[in-house]
């Protein structure tokens, strides 16, 4: 069984390095080995898999992870941090540990390596650097089709805004993008006193479940062509928070043409920009918020009735599958 990391240990750790952790990088470092076998836990793999990890800092969770089994990819941008994390894992786990570690700023990754044994990624598994959480978690649905099963580590009112339902006050445009890829749910909550330096608010534990037919993916289900591109805001210093798009891939559908795009669905992008349309005035109907996407609020009112959505409703009513009917709608009506 693998020794996890003590609060006295990460403690010593940054020390020895001289780290002073920074917020525009959202680290704080969980010392709580309990912490991190809840979190490990929550995350509900049965079997041993391939899982990504997004931020490992000074490996706590990574070598809960590897504890449990799992062949860990890891994704850090701090090249401070990057420079320990192997040593950490070799001095706890062995130098023959199911491990990689990928060096870069995880909203512009569009290949990770695979496990010889247990093949590509296919959990995400993190403590998510809380200034890029929803970037990051959309770029990684979207680029890498084979992860399946998601449980990160948020602040907790954007675990709320994750995790909401239509029509409540916390739904937004995190919810509903999230739901293109599969079910969102909350998984549990976890206090400040876990974490050094400690954030000001408490966290959220999210757990999505990729829809199991593999539509709304931006590849095949298998793993073979996923759909990549060069998303905008990739620095961390500068992503939005509240849920930015990140660029690439297309949408969901039963048959893809030979340029890999989708037929008979509308795409991503297009189901996307419903959505930020319909929540970029919230407060108005969405026969006045979506005016602009559909060129008029007469165009607007015409696409809504087709897709059998009440013009005098607000965005935040809807539901993903709304959202698919009413982009397919402007590409009919």
């Amino acid at each position: 069984m693998t020794t996890l990391l003590s609060a006295r240990d990460i403690r010593a750790m940054a020390a020895e390095l001289q780290l002073r952790p920074t917020k525009q990088r959202g680290q704080n470092f969980v010392i709580d080995p309990n912490t991190v076998r809840m979190i490990v836990s929550a995350a509900g793999l049965s079997e041993p898999c391939t899982v990504a990890e997004v931020g490992p800092g000074l490996g706590s969770l990574t070598l809960g992870l590897l504890d449990a089994g799992h062949h860990v990819i890891a994704v850090e941008i701090d090249e401070l941090l990057a420079s320990r994390l192997p040593r950490t894992v070799a001095e706890r786990c062995g130098d023959d540990a199911p491990f990689d570690l990928v060096v870069a700023d995880a909203l512009r990754v569009t290949e990770l390596p695979e496990s010889p044994e247990l093949g590509p990624p296919a959990a995400l598994v993190a403590n998510l650097p809380y200034n890029v959480a929803v970037p990051v978690l959309l770029h990684f649905l979207e680029t890498f089709p084979t992860i399946r099963t998601v449980l990160v580590m948020v602040q907790a009112e954007v675990a709320d805004r994750l995790a909401a339902e239509p029509g409540s006050r916390t739904y937004g445009v995190p919810s509903v993008k999230a739901r293109w890829y599969g079910t969102v749910s909350r998984a549990g909550s976890i206090g400040t006193n876990v974490f050094w330096p400690a954030p000001n608010v408490d966290s959220g534990l999210v757990r999505i479940e990729r829809h199991a037919d593999g539509r709304r993916t931006g590849g095949d289900p298998a793993g073979a062509d996923p759909v990549s591109g060069n998303p905008a805001g990739a620095d961390p210093a500068g992503a939005d928070p509240a849920g930015g798009d990140p660029a690439g891939g297309d949408g969901a559908g039963d048959q893809r043409g030979s340029d890999g795009a989708h037929r008979g669905a509308p795409s991503r992008e297009s189901v996307f920009a419903a959505i930020d349309a319909a929540f970029a005035q919230r407060r108005k109907t969405l026969r006045a918020a979506l005016s602009g996407w559909a060129g008029s609020p007469a165009r607007a009112e015409e696409i809504l009735r087709a897709a059998g959505i009440d013009p005098r409703a607000r965005g935040e009513v809807l539901d993903i599958d709304d959202y698919v009917a009413l982009a397919a709608a402007k590409e009919t009506v």
